[in-house]
């Protein structure tokens, strides 16, 4: 395969080597190696996965000047509170907003 830049759209049968900037529309078949930044809309089918979760200590999730409150936390993130070994759910984005027990017994305010 041969290796060229192009600024443009472009279509390939035979694949791409390299960084892929901007956005992808169509299909996406064959394997994926090396990481992906950005919104995934549509299906993933995947044939093993696994899911990491970040352990944090409770007081972590109670401090808004927390990086698990200041740093990629939307609605639906999701923690391990490894000092009461439960799972969490940010009901929003904001630094201050609620995190839910998964089983809904409790929620806490980050302040």
């Amino acid at each position: 395969m041969a290796n060229t830049t192009f600024s443009g759209p472009v279509t390939s049968t035979n694949g791409f080597v390299g960084a892929v900037t901007g956005n992808v529309t169509g299909n996406v078949t064959g394997d994926v190696t090396g990481d992906v930044t950005g919104d995934v809309t549509g299906g993933v089918d995947a044939t093993s996965a696994y899911v990491q979760i970040n352990a944090v200590a409770a007081t972590a999730i109670a401090d808004a000047a927390d990086a698990i409150n200041t740093a990629n936390k939307v609605a639906g993130t999701i923690v391990l509170d490894t000092t009461n070994s439960r799972i969490m759910v940010a009901l929003g984005a904001d630094a201050t907003s609620d995190w839910a027990v998964a089983d809904g017994s409790a929620t806490v305010t980050p302040s």
